[in-house]
């Protein structure tokens, strides 16, 4: 289908001036005109930039900034209704009348009407984005030539995120607690959670056990920080010969999956748009198929609350084909399972799996369209299945299609490539149409946490989860991402992320740290209003204390409240922050070895920083915190900073060792020379210095180590004592010399008597 009969059938009505002109670009770029005799000018080429960039973009992108914020406004109006209604008086339950029960339907109703607003207006970005990549891409194929538009409309894109999961996150966040709140009065069983499932993350069901699933890009600088960091936590799960043949434990597997569509794929706008019951279809298996591992056919099913369930089981190579025709209806595995002596149930539970993901190809008419192939980490503990961490990398889709009858991908007999599977292909792929392979920038990091009774979540994974580290991407899919990186021309509706693949998802870690303290402490205020409705305590926090310039948002504003409230007495509150300069100087030094040791910085904004710092005093009701975060739990230090302490030690004694040195060989020669005497004594004593300076540094910097003090470590009187003393005598060495040459000459002597006369000549100037 094309996609301006796409857009004509999914216009919203009541919004249906705002899309964007589909049809109307087409006109200015004459795309209608098969024989266009008529040149393509460069006013021809303004007017179309002009219409797409500055008339179709701005006015879907006003929209829809409009409309988020009137969201927003209802969101929070409904929030306040919310905090007006009470259910409980004196900490205990109110019993329910329809006088109680009636404002909470009304507020319930107005929720779903928000919602459905909601949903209608990703619709609506998700649409009109397709819609702008669509005819830039026309475009590029019809006049490029000339001009190539894509990469500017892709900027622009990037700076009107209005296809961006992220800009609904808080709100969606919030709607999901007031329906929490709201349900668990209204339903007399209790709700079927026993807590609000967090809008960035999914719910999912393995072996009849529930999950809670986050899913983030890692670019490749940070993969190796991240590995690293989930090591000292998790160790790495080696995969054994029954699980990937070919996996000797000592390498991360290949994983190959093998997702099914049809020709209209449907699975794919089902996952995108987000229908209810959405499901794929795939084979996967470990290592190389030469190698004969074991090949799951799996099912995902996506219900319309955001939770998912898996049912697969496990078939040989040789029947996959007859069964994806429906020749064959698995009957050997159930015989060799009753032969087995595996229980009846197992048995019918295994049949009723195969015979509904049989008859689900069948109805759909579905086949092997497109391969993903990455390599996988996997992180977790022995026989403790509480937090799974995988991380995939080397990540490539390919085509698999037979979509072009003349010119198939795949040979239409077989349900997969031979040339690349019979010849061992492994990443990047060159031997294969590169016009068939689309190769992923990230890494795709996926945490899954095991539901129990609070759901919290263990500290460094939130720790991790909130970093700097990782881009969120909630709803990211491989299956999702390589149809539209590989079938754009056969789709009409594009993942909201593509976009996100234009911009630089590095972060600087202070401003990560800040936002992520901000969203947490917005989700606790709103997680405290709901809590004091029910009558109970949801979820916890605690601002961080583990960035030396963050702000706590939640600490501020109640310090603000206490202030305004003159009749009771203050808190006292261990603040961990700083001033917005300080912060400024933060993100002026990142990346800097200041960033590191702040000492080492001399710019004027360090500097005006340590001003303030020591002449600022305590607010009223505010003391300092006895104990950093960073302090707290066992000393680990790094060996380099031990060794960087011991070899600036060694150095000093090394010009100790130079100088007394130098300073025995001066006093030894000099004989009857007084003036030589004196010298050597005088360069002793800079040795002696420097060796008792050295001494008293490796001490003091060990001591600041062990106590993980955040004060500078440099000291400059110890160098500029012996560079001037150093210099001094030098100077007055070349003085006495000058002087003894110059007297030697005007005496006119020799032998020992002028050497003599000389001596007294300088015992005398001295």
């Amino acid at each position: 289908m094309r996609f301006g009969k796409t857009l004509r059938q999914s216009v919203y009505a009541p919004w249906k001036e705002n899309y964007i002109d589909y049809g109307k670009l087409k006109s200015i770029l004459r795309e209608d005109h098969d024989d266009d005799d008529e040149p393509w000018t460069e006013d021809d080429e303004n007017r179309f930039c002009d219409e797409i960039f500055n008339t179709q973009l701005e006015k879907v992108a006003r929209f829809q900034e409009e409309k988020v914020k009137g969201l927003r406004e209802r969101a929070d109006a409904a929030f306040d209704k919310l905090k007006g209604l009470s259910t409980t008086e004196d900490g205990k339950p109110k019993p329910k009348s329809d006088a109680d029960v009636q404002p909470l339907k009304d507020l319930e109703s107005e929720l779903d009407n928000i919602t459905n607003e909601v949903k209608q207006l990703q619709k609506y970005s998700n649409l009109n984005y397709t819609g702008f990549l669509k005819i830039i891409k026309k475009h590029d194929r019809k006049r490029g030539d000339r001009y190539k538009i894509r990469p500017m409309m892709q900027v622009s894109l990037s700076k009107r995120p209005f296809n961006s999961e992220q800009a609904y996150s808080p709100m969606l966040n919030k709607l999901s607690l007031m329906y929490f709140a709201i349900r668990q009065q209204l339903e007399e069983n209790g709700p079927a959670e026993a807590y609000p499932l967090d809008p960035d993350s999914q719910a999912e069901t393995h072996n009849g056990e529930r999950y809670t699933a986050h899913k983030f890009w890692v670019h490749p600088d940070n993969l190796l920080e991240v590995k690293t960091y989930i090591l000292r936590r998790l160790p790495n799960l080696v995969y054994s010969q029954q699980a990937a043949k070919e996996v000797d434990g000592n390498e991360d597997p290949t994983i190959t999956s093998l997702y099914f569509d049809s020709a209209k794929f449907p699975l794919y706008s089902k996952k995108v748009e987000r229908e209810g019951e959405a499901s794929s279809l795939r084979l996967r298996w470990y290592g190389q198929l030469s190698s004969k591992p074991d090949i799951f056919l799996e099912q995902k099913v996506l219900h319309e609350n955001g939770s998912s369930e898996e049912h697969k089981f496990v078939i040989k190579e040789k029947y996959i084909k007859p069964f994806i025709d429906g020749e064959y209806k698995m009957e050997k595995s159930v015989q060799k399972m009753e032969r087995q002596g595996q229980s009846a149930k197992d048995v019918e539970e295994f049949q009723s799996t195969a015979d509904a993901i049989q008859e689900f190809i069948q109805q759909n008419k579905l086949e092997p369209l497109i391969r993903a192939n990455y390599v996988r980490t996997a992180f977790q503990k022995p026989g403790d299945d509480r937090v799974r961490i995988s991380i995939d990398t080397d990540i490539a889709f390919i085509r698999e299609d037979t979509l072009d009858r003349s010119r198939p991908c795949r040979d239409p007999q077989d349900w997969h490539r031979t040339d690349i599977d019979n010849g061992d292909m492994t990443y990047p792929f060159k031997n294969i149409n590169q016009s068939e392979v689309s190769r992923f920038p990230y890494a795709v990091l996926e945490i899954k946490l095991k539901e129990d009774s609070n759901r919290k979540r263990p500290g460094w994974v939130q720790d991790l989860i909130g970093s700097h580290l990782v881009h969120p991407s909630p709803r990211f899919s491989k299956f999702v991402h390589g149809v539209a990186s590989l079938f754009e021309d056969y789709v009409n509706r594009l993942p909201f992320w593509l976009s996100d693949l234009d911009t630089d998802i590095r972060k600087d870690p202070q401003v990560a740290f800040e936002e992520e303290e901000e969203r947490r402490a917005l989700r606790a205020e709103n997680e405290q209003v709901v809590g004091s409705f029910l009558g109970t305590k949801l979820g916890s926090y605690k601002p961080s204390k583990s960035s030396p310039v963050a702000k706590s948002y939640l600490s501020e504003r109640v310090a603000a409240e206490s202030a305004a409230a003159a009749a009771s007495p203050r808190p006292e509150t261990a603040v961990n922050g700083e001033n917005g300069g300080a912060a400024e100087e933060g993100r002026r030094d990142y990346g800097t070895l200041s960033s590191i040791f702040p000492g080492f910085s001399l710019s004027k904004y360090a500097k005006a920083r340590r001003a303030r710092e020591a002449a600022a005093a305590m607010p009223e009701g505010v003391v300092e915190p006895t104990e950093w975060i960073k302090n707290s739990g066992p000393l680990q230090i790094e060996p380099k900073v031990w060794l960087a302490n011991e070899r600036t030690f060694l150095r000093w004694q090394h010009i100790c060792v130079l100088l007394g040195g130098l300073a025995i060989s001066l006093y030894t020669a000099a004989g009857k020379g007084t003036v030589a005497e004196w010298m050597g004594i005088g360069y002793i004593l800079i040795a002696v210095f420097s060796g008792c300076w050295g001494y008293y540094t490796l001490h003091w910097r060990r001591s600041m180590i062990v106590a993980r003090s955040g004060k500078d470590f440099d000291s400059m009187v110890g160098p500029l004592v012996i560079s001037g003393a150093l210099m001094l005598a030098l100077v007055l060495n070349f003085v006495f010399a000058y002087r003894a040459a110059f007297g030697k000459g005007g005496n006119g002597g020799g032998g020992n008597e002028g050497h003599d006369g000389n001596t007294t000549l300088f015992v005398g100037d001295l």
